[in-house]
Protein backbone atom coordinates (compact mmCIF):
# COMPACT_ATOMS: atom_id res chain seq x y z
CA UNK A 1 0.00 0.00 0.00
CA UNK A 2 3.02 2.19 0.83
CA UNK A 3 4.42 1.68 -2.54
CA UNK A 4 1.53 2.50 -4.43
CA UNK A 5 0.83 5.72 -2.27
CA UNK A 6 4.35 6.95 -3.30
CA UNK A 7 3.73 5.67 -6.90
CA UNK A 8 0.60 7.96 -6.82
CA UNK A 9 2.07 10.67 -5.47
CA UNK A 10 5.03 10.58 -8.11
CA UNK A 11 2.86 10.48 -11.13
CA UNK A 12 0.26 13.51 -9.29
CA UNK A 13 3.82 15.66 -8.80
CA UNK A 14 5.03 15.18 -12.31
CA UNK A 15 2.05 15.81 -13.85
CA UNK A 16 1.13 18.79 -12.35
CA UNK A 17 4.75 19.54 -13.26
CA UNK A 18 4.37 18.97 -16.93
CA UNK A 19 0.76 20.06 -17.03
CA UNK A 20 -1.26 17.14 -18.03
CA UNK A 21 -3.64 17.07 -15.35
CA UNK A 22 -7.33 18.26 -16.58
CA UNK A 23 -8.28 21.19 -15.31
CA UNK A 24 -11.68 22.38 -14.80
CA UNK A 25 -12.61 25.33 -17.20
CA UNK A 26 -14.93 27.72 -17.00
CA UNK A 27 -18.23 27.23 -18.78
CA UNK A 28 -18.24 29.35 -22.22
CA UNK A 29 -21.49 30.98 -20.75
CA UNK A 30 -19.71 32.39 -17.99
CA UNK A 31 -16.87 33.73 -20.18
CA UNK A 32 -17.57 37.41 -20.58
CA UNK A 33 -15.69 37.87 -23.61
CA UNK A 34 -17.65 35.24 -25.12
CA UNK A 35 -20.91 35.20 -24.00
CA UNK A 36 -21.51 38.97 -24.11
CA UNK A 37 -20.36 39.13 -27.52
CA UNK A 38 -22.71 36.17 -28.72
CA UNK A 39 -25.49 38.18 -27.45
CA UNK A 40 -24.88 40.71 -29.45
CA UNK A 41 -24.77 38.76 -32.60
CA UNK A 42 -28.47 37.25 -31.37
CA UNK A 43 -29.58 40.96 -31.03
CA UNK A 44 -28.07 41.97 -34.88
CA UNK A 45 -29.73 38.48 -36.09
CA UNK A 46 -33.13 38.98 -34.70
CA UNK A 47 -33.06 42.36 -35.85
CA UNK A 48 -32.06 41.95 -39.14
CA UNK A 49 -34.90 39.20 -39.53
CA UNK A 50 -37.56 41.35 -37.80
CA UNK A 51 -36.91 44.42 -39.16
CA UNK A 52 -37.50 44.91 -43.24
CA UNK A 53 -35.68 48.42 -42.73
CA UNK A 54 -32.15 46.96 -41.80
CA UNK A 55 -29.93 43.97 -43.46
CA UNK A 56 -27.21 41.90 -41.30
CA UNK A 57 -23.50 42.46 -42.33
CA UNK A 58 -23.31 38.75 -43.15
CA UNK A 59 -19.46 39.12 -44.18
CA UNK A 60 -18.99 41.34 -40.94
CA UNK A 61 -20.88 39.07 -38.86
CA UNK A 62 -19.44 35.63 -39.95
CA UNK A 63 -15.99 37.21 -39.54
CA UNK A 64 -17.10 38.03 -36.14
CA UNK A 65 -18.01 34.86 -35.09
CA UNK A 66 -14.47 33.58 -36.76
CA UNK A 67 -13.00 36.13 -34.39
CA UNK A 68 -15.16 34.29 -31.42
CA UNK A 69 -14.20 30.93 -31.75
CA UNK A 70 -10.30 32.43 -32.22
CA UNK A 71 -10.72 33.60 -29.36
CA UNK A 72 -12.35 30.73 -27.51
CA UNK A 73 -9.58 28.70 -29.53
CA UNK A 74 -6.85 31.16 -27.61
CA UNK A 75 -8.61 30.89 -23.66
CA UNK A 76 -8.04 26.87 -24.23
CA UNK A 77 -11.72 25.76 -25.55
CA UNK A 78 -11.70 22.97 -28.17
CA UNK A 79 -13.82 23.20 -31.48
CA UNK A 80 -16.22 20.51 -30.00
CA UNK A 81 -16.78 22.83 -26.57
CA UNK A 82 -17.33 25.79 -28.84
CA UNK A 83 -20.12 23.68 -30.82
CA UNK A 84 -21.30 22.55 -27.66
CA UNK A 85 -21.91 25.75 -26.23
CA UNK A 86 -23.14 27.09 -29.63
CA UNK A 87 -25.77 24.51 -30.46
CA UNK A 88 -27.12 24.25 -26.74
CA UNK A 89 -30.99 24.55 -26.99
CA UNK A 90 -30.34 25.68 -23.18
CA UNK A 91 -27.85 28.58 -24.08
CA UNK A 92 -29.89 29.40 -27.37
CA UNK A 93 -32.93 29.90 -24.72
CA UNK A 94 -31.16 32.17 -22.27
CA UNK A 95 -28.92 34.15 -24.76
CA UNK A 96 -32.50 35.03 -25.87
CA UNK A 97 -33.75 35.65 -22.55
CA UNK A 98 -30.92 38.12 -22.13
CA UNK A 99 -31.68 39.68 -25.61
CA UNK A 100 -35.04 40.16 -24.35
CA UNK A 101 -34.01 41.81 -21.47
CA UNK A 102 -32.20 44.08 -22.90
CA UNK A 103 -34.20 45.13 -25.43
CA UNK A 104 -36.95 45.95 -22.20
CA UNK A 105 -34.20 47.56 -20.57
CA UNK A 106 -34.34 50.25 -24.10
CA UNK A 107 -37.90 50.49 -22.70
CA UNK A 108 -39.23 48.53 -26.12
CA UNK A 109 -40.82 45.05 -26.88
CA UNK A 110 -38.71 42.62 -27.90
CA UNK A 111 -41.79 40.52 -29.50
CA UNK A 112 -42.55 44.38 -31.77
CA UNK A 113 -41.02 44.65 -35.46
CA UNK A 114 -41.04 48.18 -35.39
CA UNK A 115 -39.79 48.43 -31.73
CA UNK A 116 -36.52 45.83 -32.74
CA UNK A 117 -36.11 48.46 -36.08
CA UNK A 118 -36.24 51.29 -33.67
CA UNK A 119 -33.50 49.61 -31.79
CA UNK A 120 -31.68 48.89 -34.65
CA UNK A 121 -31.51 51.85 -35.88
CA UNK A 122 -30.24 53.33 -32.44
CA UNK A 123 -27.89 50.80 -32.56
CA UNK A 124 -26.70 51.83 -36.07
CA UNK A 125 -26.23 55.38 -34.78
CA UNK A 126 -24.45 54.60 -31.46
CA UNK A 127 -22.14 52.86 -33.51
CA UNK A 128 -22.12 49.76 -30.93
CA UNK A 129 -21.40 46.07 -31.71
CA UNK A 130 -24.82 45.33 -32.75
CA UNK A 131 -24.88 48.77 -34.79
CA UNK A 132 -21.94 47.03 -36.25
CA UNK A 133 -23.48 44.14 -37.74
CA UNK A 134 -26.23 45.70 -39.29
CA UNK A 135 -26.60 48.38 -42.14
CA UNK A 136 -29.98 50.45 -42.95
CA UNK A 137 -31.66 49.40 -45.94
Amino acid sequence: MMRFTKFAALSLSLALATGTVAEAKTPLRDVPAIDNQMLNVALALEISEKCAEIDARRVKGLNYLWSLKRKANSLGYSDDEIDTYRKSDVEKARIRAKGEAYVKSKGLNPKSAADLCKLGKSEIASKSVIGSLLRAK
